[in-house]
């Protein structure tokens, strides 16, 4: 009995290691992300080609958004259908093209990444809980203020707690069984009037 008593606070520790936030979004001492320079080994969450918001046609060689999300965040969406605080989702903007080698139909992802974009949720650091970093080249990045249009356009539109989970097709429907889906997205799906 006593090596039982023993063993489960081992085995609480271990579990608590194991699902530690090992990823959590860290800050320069002026405020600024650092980037994760480990984020392509993070969960891939999908790839969107000539993704755009506004109504004009996507250009010839349209651009490759890849999505990657820190792992503990990743496996707590599984649990509950929502994001959890220190979640770091990072969009790589990659350049297309269809030109080259074998390839005859369609485009495939080349060069350099042209950009990164990572969505933080850290409650006890941005008002909203979330905040936008644009990372241009640089593996630090100023906090995108408030007033840009990516923090309206993800509360009026994103899926789930102000993200885009609907371009995410092996998370929708975790959040739809968990029935974490905004009321927003719902709307304009359909779903509710």
């Amino acid at each position: 009995m006593l090596s039982i008593a023993v063993a489960l606070p081992t085995l609480a520790v271990a579990r608590d290691a194991i699902t530690a936030n090992t990823h959590a979004p860290a800050y320069t001492a002026d405020d600024k992300l650092m980037l994760p320079a480990d984020y392509r080994e993070w969960v891939y969450l999908s790839s969107g080609l000539g993704m755009s918001y506004s109504e004009k046609a996507p250009n010839s060689d349209p651009v490759f958004d890849n999505t990657f999300v820190n792992p503990e965040s990743y496996r707590e969406f599984l649990r509950t259908g929502t994001w959890p605080d220190k979640t770091q989702i990072v969009l790589e903007l990659r350049g297309s093209t269809s030109n080259g080698s074998i390839n005859q139909h369609g485009h495939y992802q080349k060069g350099d990444v042209q950009g990164v974009e990572v969505h933080v949720k850290d409650t006890a650091r941005f008002k909203g809980g979330w905040a936008f970093f644009g990372f241009d080249g640089g593996a630090v990045a100023e906090k995108i203020p408030t007033t840009a249009s990516c923090y309206s356009c993800h509360a009026a539109h994103g899926a789930v707690d102000t993200t885009f989970v609907q371009f995410y097709p092996t998370l929708l429907p975790i959040a739809r069984q968990h029935a974490t889906l905004s009321a927003a997205f719902l709307k304009e799906e359909g779903i509710i009037k």
